[in-house]
């Protein structure tokens, strides 16, 4: 939609501010590409009314967790055991060209914009498509990811990232925050050094069975891929009770910390995600997908650990739909409370990323907005929302 300071009043049989409770019939003022005013209709300032319909009118959702350069891998790595989707992931990349990626990734930011999706957290390793993800309806926190198995190779790891991060510093419309990719493919080394620098980001972590396995013996399934990978030499002994306990090791876990699945997890590490501040991207069809089940929903919120939404990539997940995720996760735990789903699709993500203007509606938010459709006001607007109607995005700025 085309810029404009004119003041629009958007309608909607229902909206949800998520901050505040469901708001019936209500209206939301936008000007200048933020929101102004909401309150009920018939109130509020004057101008260009917009009847969207007796649906249910919500920000624009936050996809915490996402690698769109792999958007040109969708239907090329079919589901299987993890360790074997991880070898055929390399080697799907290996045939890449930088058009590839960067077309499939501006089809992939288009499709995420129109089911509603604002804002993202992207992981990626070559960093070829961010003047793409600049330029597109998309607010961006980019993780670069660093890969590193041999601590003798650390520092060296860490020194070009840093002069990596230094040359996007002035890419406008896009953050770039530096990331491990998991305490599978960084060696403990390299962790601890990325926590000394005040970091990671964000890792991938307690996804698999094999990842706990390898962290508890040094033994298993990713022992024989490191191997093939010709890192055999790196003497690994393992010794960790769960993957959080190893990221704790290595002193990674720390306030704002975005660890993306959180599957293979227990009470033990709920209670101490939680204490450290830590944000969980849960993202229940990749997992699915590849065989690794489904998070501990109700522990993780039980023992308060801060909980938002990812899609994970197209070479997992059948879409980038986010409310597709929230819908998968009412599916699979009906008692939960609406929401809860509801604001870790929105407020939860964009507090990972640390996105002051998403993930609410209210005075000074951005004005991007996820629709659910419905053909008569829900009595239930959150329920509404999960029941498996896709969302259409609006943007006013």
């Amino acid at each position: 939609m085309l810029e404009s300071r004119l003041v629009k009043r958007l309608r909607a049989g229902w909206v949800v501010p998520v901050a505040s409770a469901p708001l019936r019939d209500g209206v939301v003022a936008v000007e200048g590409g933020r929101v102004a005013w909401l309150g009920p209709s018939g109130e509020g300032p004057a101008g260009e009314d917009v009847d969207l319909g007796p649906g249910v009118l919500l920000p624009g959702f936050v996809n915490a967790h996402t690698h769109l350069e792999l958007s040109h891998l969708a239907g090329a790595v079919g589901p299987a055991p993890f360790v074997p989707w991880v070898r055929s992931l390399i080697a799907a990349r290996a045939g890449e060209t930088p058009e590839s990626v960067r077309a499939a990734a501006r089809m992939a930011m288009a499709a995420a914009a129109a089911s509603g999706t604002a804002a993202v957290g992207d992981v990626s390793n070559a960093l070829l498509h961010l003047e793409d993800l600049s330029q597109s309806r998309l607010r961006a926190v980019v993780f670069h990811e660093l890969i590193g198995w041999d601590p003798a190779r650390a520092e060296e790891a860490l020194r070009w990232s840093r002069e990596r991060l230094a040359e996007l510093a002035e890419l406008q419309g896009v953050e770039v925050r530096r990331a491990a990719h998991a305490p599978y493919s960084c060696s403990p080394r390299l962790l601890s050094l990325m926590a000394a620098a005040g970091g990671p980001a964000a890792i991938h972590l307690a996804e698999s069975a094999a990842e706990t396995r390898f962290l508890a013996d040094g033994g298993g399934e990713f022992a024989t891929f490191l191997g093939e990978r010709g890192l055999g030499h790196v003497v690994f002994a393992g010794g960790a009770r769960s993957p959080v306990e190893h990221a704790e090791a290595c002193g990674i876990l720390h306030a704002g910390l975005l660890i993306a699945h959180g599957v293979q997890t227990d009470a033990a590490d709920h209670a101490l995600l939680a204490r450290r501040g830590v944000h969980v991207a849960l993202c229940p069809r990749s997992n699915l997908a590849l065989g690794n089940g489904l998070p501990p929903l109700p522990a993780l919120l039980a023992a308060g650990v801060r909980l938002c939404l990812g899609t994970d990539s197209l070479a997992s997940s059948p879409s980038l739909d986010l409310l597709a995720e929230a819908v998968e996760l009412h599916r699979a735990f009906p008692a939960v409370d609406p929401a809860i789903l509801v604001r870790a699709a929105t407020a939860g993500g964009a507090e990972a990323l640390g996105l002051a203007y998403h993930g609410r509606i209210g005075p000074g938010a951005r004005a991007a907005f996820a629709y659910v459709a419905a053909e008569r006001p829900p009595s239930e607007p959150l329920a509404h929302v999960l029941s498996g109607a896709s969302a259409t995005g609006l943007f006013y700025d």
